[in-house]
């Protein structure tokens, strides 16, 4: 069967929310606590005020692939004038369909968001399996990101 894709909307949030939470899993994450109740309240107010969007994957009616960008805005730079920033997230493929394209083509269509939404840069917290997409889709490495958790 042919790979469809589709935004995401509040009928697939359960699922997506789901997969978001594997991903973070399958990333490391240990920490014991219910974050699906915080992803719902997120994602509910960014998909209503356009701030965040998601493309699926789906093979018939199962979702086989996640991605997202979230938009901020910072005081304009030199590397970015517009001050408009994509974050990626949520890239995420069923482990038995990778290797297909379909990360490259969910991250195409969020990249195509980011530029349609004016931003400037797309910035990405990338997983060790992430890194080669990343690389080859022309994303460079910036040392100079720093985080303090609070």
């Amino acid at each position: 069967m042919a790979i469809e894709y589709r935004r995401l909307t509040e009928n697939e949030l359960d699922i997506f929310i789901s997969m978001r939470i594997k991903q973070l899993r399958e990333e490391g994450a240990k920490e014991d606590i219910d974050l699906y109740p915080f992803l719902k309240d997120y994602y509910k107010r960014h998909l209503a005020d356009g701030t965040f969007v998601s493309w699926l994957a789906f093979d018939g009616k199962k979702i086989v692939g996640t991605s997202g960008m979230s938009f901020v805005e910072k005081p304009p730079y030199f590397s970015c004038p517009s001050g408009k920033i994509g974050l990626l997230s949520s890239m995420f493929t069923d482990p038995s369909y990778r290797r297909r394209g379909i990360a490259k083509e969910l991250l195409d269509k969020v990249i195509s968001e980011a530029r349609a939404y004016g931003c400037g840069t797309v910035q990405i917290t990338a997983s060790d399996m992430g890194v080669k997409l990343y690389s080859a889709y022309g994303f460079e490495r910036n040392e100079n990101f720093m985080q303090y958790k609070l």
